[in-house]
């Protein structure tokens, strides 16, 4: 679940592959649904303008749509190069193909957070580590690791001031 950047509308990601949503000043009425993903919604993201929601599933899809329509831009990878995203937590994106491991695959890797100031990506991975990215991480970025938990971390997340 995850408010636009104004708090006008609840988007509602959803194990049946949609995103629902609400307007939240009209007691939570459901404007829409964003349909396309063939696997359970884990992640997506609102752009700084709320009028796109880029997404991740279960089936490692990265997909985009315009919020003016409720429907999926096929294009969204082109259209969106110049957007600016409120939140950075797509594990599937172009600015994070660095951040799996060698022989692995997209499971690996359970939670990503972008920093505020948008230097940073932090991930969570099923090896207990928490590594810390530039941003962009792309192929052969070397993260700084940290160890602490004994095996998963599901989230990650910056605290408001970085």
């Amino acid at each position: 679940m995850r408010y636009s950047p104004d708090g006008s509308k609840l988007g509602v990601g959803s194990h049946d592959n949609d995103i629902y949503i609400y307007d939240v000043a009209g007691g939570y009425n459901l404007l829409g649904k964003l349909k396309a993903h063939n696997s359970y919604i884990t992640n997506f993201d609102w752009s700084a303008d709320g009028s796109y929601i880029r997404s991740n599933c279960g089936a490692y899809e990265l997909l985009f749509f315009k919020l003016d329509g409720m429907c999926q831009d096929a294009s969204g990878r082109t259209n969106t190069t110049g957007t600016i995203w409120a939140t950075e937590t797509a594990k599937f994106s172009w600015n994070v193909e660095g951040i799996f491991p060698g022989a692995t695959d997209g499971t690996h890797i359970n939670g990503v957070s972008g920093s505020k100031d948008g230097q940073v990506i932090a991930c969570g991975d099923d090896y207990g580590l928490v590594q810390l990215f530039r941003n962009p991480a792309r192929k052969g970025a070397i993260p700084r690791s940290f160890r602490g938990h004994s095996e998963h971390v599901v989230r990650v997340g910056f605290a408001s001031d970085d």
